[in-house]
């Protein structure tokens, strides 16, 4: 079932939680709606689902005009973060729920219902547990469960809020990579709610970055982290370091020097570069080049993170190096150059109902 919404508005007591929202999911979809706490993406979620009617705008499943139907009438499937599964329910009955509370014309032969639900525990890999109560089951257990009983309705869209914010970090990766595996062979349309930007890049075939009720980008998990097009999308995914310069003569420059890098006709004027700490690369000798004192370092699997300290009037910015090129003691001065990064210029300022905020009127890519 392909879903639609087309410029959706909702307040909350004059409020805008969600300001001129778009976005088209085709059928077979597994999309993520990712952003902090407070940027819309679950009201966005229940909007889709019924569960909210919008102050404006539209939502389409497939042709039809959904936007006033029920939650019944449009057929959702809803995963809950806290599972919301009936405690004196059987794992069998939750899941076949659904399907026993529909109205006689709908409702399945009861034999019928109990080989669907069945079908769908072998489904999730819980065959054998179909006696037990939710009590008796573990956390990613119970999730599987939801997932089940919201996949029994053969649902046109099936919804997840986040799904896997309740259980610990390895059962959420492994149910991470599980549901991609379910997605996969049933084809549902699904759309999911996250704050987690691992498990949004991991799962799905296309993330959206929302931020205070608007969406800031749509593109495929490589698109959003290798080409951020706000300051935002790219201060929220991954690691970034982030630096007020100076554009002059197409120069990049921090305070009175140059840094080595060019953003060649680009009008003068205050911008922000942004790197990551993985796209660096060391100087011996720094005759155009970023340097700082290292002031904390630290393992992270893989890698060594130094922290340093560009000058007082700056923040600490944060290089990734291999553990075997990372011995540095504390105050050592360390030259270093980025290797791919964005500069976005500063644009005038201008007032909404809600904050100020920064327009960015041009961006610069280096690579």
């Amino acid at each position: 079932m392909e879903v639609r919404v087309q410029n959706i508005r909702k307040e909350f007591a004059r409020f805008p939680a969600l300001d001129n929202v778009s976005l088209d999911i085709p059928s077979g979809e597994l999309i993520a709606l990712l952003g902090p706490s407070g940027s819309g993406k679950t009201t966005l979620l229940r909007l889709v689902a019924g569960l909210e009617s919008p102050t404006g705008g539209t939502i389409f499943f497939g042709d039809d005009d959904a936007s006033k139907k029920t939650v019944q009438e449009r057929n959702i499937g809803f995963v809950f973060q806290h599972y919301a599964l009936f405690r004196h329910m059987t794992v069998l009955d939750n899941v076949a729920f659904g399907l026993k509370v529909r109205t006689a014309k709908r409702r399945p032969p009861a034999a019928e219902i109990r080989r669907r639900a069945l079908d769908l525990l072998d489904l999730v890999q819980l065959s054998g547990l179909e006696k037990r109560y939710p009590a008796q089951l573990s956390g990613g257990q119970r999730q599987r469960v939801a997932l089940a009983r919201a996949m029994a309705v053969e649902p046109n869209v099936l919804l997840l809020d986040e799904p896997f914010g309740a259980l610990d970090a390895q059962v959420r990766k492994e149910l991470r990579r599980w549901l991609r595996e379910i997605h996969d062979r049933t084809g549902h349309t699904t759309i999911f709610v996250t704050h987690d930007q691992e498990e949004a890049l991991e799962l799905a075939d296309r993330v959206v970055v929302m931020s205070k009720g608007t969406i800031e980008q749509v593109g495929s998990p490589d698109e959003i982290y290798d080409h951020p097009v706000s300051p935002f999308v790219y201060g929220f995914i991954g690691q970034s370091n982030c630096l007020d310069v100076t554009l002059a003569n197409g120069e990049i420059w921090l305070e009175d020097r140059p840094i080595g890098l060019r953003a060649a006709n680009e009008p003068d004027g205050p911008a922000t570069l942004y790197f990551r700490p993985h796209d660096v690369e060391l100087i011996d000798g720094c005759g155009g080049c970023l340097a700082g004192l290292v002031t904390a370092s630290r393992r992270v699997a893989g890698t060594r993170h130094l922290e340093l300290e560009l000058g007082r009037t700056h923040p600490r910015v944060e290089i990734e190096l291999p553990p075997e090129r990372a011995a540095f003691a504390d105050h050592t001065r360390i030259a270093f150059r980025p290797t791919r990064w964005k500069l976005f210029q500063k644009g005038e300022r201008r007032i909404t109902a809600r904050e100020e905020v920064v327009v960015p009127e041009l961006e610069a890519t280096g690579t």
